[in-house]
């Protein structure tokens, strides 16, 4: 923060104490030219308004909160470059907090690191522990029931991009993943794209136009078998998906696998090795492949 940034903070603070305490002095040297217990003449709906002053301990509340403001700008930062006389910070109470949950739950996360995925998604306490990490670091994409939506994969079937073994799971966990489907619209044309959309569709029995789906093969195996296969089944060493089933990530209608061979498609899945070390990767991948293993304790 600037020095000007700074002595502005401080200057609206300190205008916005010093009025409020102006105020509640005015207010208190008001005369009017009715006495006290007198009613000013306003009334509604059976309620008089009386000339009483406010309650002292009423005035004496406002005058405590504003001490009690100065006291915590003292203590705490809040007047611009000022870090407060006991040097809080929110990212040292962070800090602070995260060392204190380390210390108490590392020696739990390495016991779980130090067994297999495979026995670990057979202990019921560690998978209540995997499902607490996917709800707080996963849900968000893939849902609460881990079926995903529309551009992010369902975790609880057996149809993996880049493949569904306990090992694969973590890796993608860890070091994350990167799809890319590329833009054949320009190459391909309008008439082309809906010919390979059709001989697509075909391949996982849809019902399709035949004469496009004819004419779509030798284009699809020109420009798409490279990575999904001149068989359509796909590659889980670059992610490139099945076509051969029914499941789609962004949908199996003629018009979306139009769009998507016409504009591509990017996707992204984070790593999460920095974020949550590898003991809870181990946990976390150990919990998700439970989910599509039917690993019952």
């Amino acid at each position: 923060m600037s020095n000007f940034w700074s002595c502005y903070i401080i200057a609206i603070v300190a205008l916005n104490i010093g009025l409020c305490l102006w105020l509640l002095n005015w207010t208190c040297k008001i005369s009017s030219d009715e006495k006290g217990g007198e009613t000013t003449g306003h009334s509604f709906d059976g309620i008089t308004e009386y000339n009483n002053p406010l309650p002292r301990w009423w005035l004496w509340l406002f005058y405590l909160t504003i001490a009690f403001g100065l006291c915590y700008l003292t203590l705490y930062p809040g007047l611009g470059k000022y870090p407060g006389y006991l040097h809080w910070t929110s990212h040292g109470a962070h800090d602070q907090e995260q060392m204190e949950y380390e210390k108490q739950y590392a020696p739990m996360y390495a016991a779980y690191y130090a067994v297999p995925l495979e026995k670990l998604a057979k202990d019921s306490s560690a998978l209540q522990v995997g499902n607490h990490l996917f709800e707080i670091n996963c849900a968000a994409c893939h849902g609460s029931d881990a079926r995903g939506a529309r551009g992010f994969p369902n975790l609880t079937d057996k149809d993996w991009l880049h493949g569904g073994s306990p090992q694969q799971i973590e890796e993608t966990i860890l070091n994350g993943r990167d799809g890319q489907m590329p833009a054949w619209g320009p190459i391909l044309g309008e008439q082309g794209v809906k010919e390979v959309a059709n001989y697509a569709l075909s391949l996982s029995d849809r019902k399709v136009d035949p004469a496009l789906a004819t004419v779509g093969k030798p284009r699809f195996a020109a420009m798409c078998a490279a990575c999904h296969g001149g068989d359509g089944k796909g590659n889980q060493a670059i992610g490139a998906p099945n076509l051969t089933d029914t499941i789609w990530l962004y949908g199996g209608d003629e018009a979306t696998v139009i769009k998507t061979i016409t504009f591509g498609r990017n996707g992204h899945m984070p790593a999460w090795k920095d974020t949550l070390g590898p003991e809870r990767v181990h946990l976390l991948a150990a919990y998700v492949w439970s989910l599509s293993n039917s690993a019952s304790p």
